[in-house]
């Protein structure tokens, strides 16, 4: 090969590694292209369902007065959206929360499941219509109605339907839009030979006549 042919050889050589460049360039801009637009795609699309849910919560605001179309169940509590690390009370601690002070939470619990019934501070603060529950675990008063001898967890001697009854709070307690459930209790254990506690509504035994 003479050096004519050299010189050639390599210009041609030049010229195809120029349009290996330009091709792999080209090919490199497209898949940039390509990924901006899947990029911008994506971003409309989240955009546009963010301004959708926007749009929903507003309208059922404007037109229920709620946020959720009327919904008032669990999911409406947004304390069900956010998890929090439970706590475990001794049956002490727990009455630390019974409603007599202002600058506290109120608890009360159900089979040792501890609630935070705080939204409804007018009924469960010291003197509400349900203060007898607050700051202690009064499982058997649940499904007995007595509120004074069986504010206790003893629910020995309770009926299916009763112990039915006292799971049925429960449940009411956890799926409340406004309460909500914050960790557990440790209930001192029962005494199995100890007397069952008196119940309310026995007749009580008239008085005997004085002779």
């Amino acid at each position: 090969m003479d050096e004519q042919q050299r010189i050639k050889h390599r210009k041609q050589q030049k010229e195809n590694r120029a349009d290996l460049n330009e091709e792999h360039s080209h090919v490199k801009k497209s898949k940039v292209s390509t990924s901006q637009k899947q990029a911008s795609w994506k971003q409309s699309l989240l955009q546009g369902f963010l301004l959708s849910v926007v749009f929903l919560f507003l309208s059922s605001y404007l037109i229920t007065d709620t946020w959720l179309w009327g919904y008032n169940g669990k999911y409406a509590n947004w304390r069900q959206w956010v998890p929090r690390k439970q706590i475990v009370l001794t049956q002490e601690e727990l009455t630390q929360y019974d409603g007599s002070d202002p600058t506290k939470p109120i608890y009360l619990a159900v089979k040792g499941e501890v609630f935070d019934v705080s939204a409804g501070r007018p009924y469960y603060a010291k003197g509400g219509g349900y203060g007898f529950f607050s700051g202690k675990d009064a499982s058997r008063a649940y499904t007995t109605g007595c509120f004074q001898t069986h504010l206790t967890h003893d629910l020995r001697g309770l009926s299916p339907q009763q112990l039915a009854d006292v799971d049925g709070w429960a449940t009411f307690y956890r799926d409340h839009p406004k309460y909500f459930k914050i960790g557990t209790v440790i209930l001192d254990p029962i005494d199995p030979n100890s007397p069952l506690p008196e119940d309310c509504h026995k007749p009580v035994a008239p008085k005997p006549e004085s002779s």
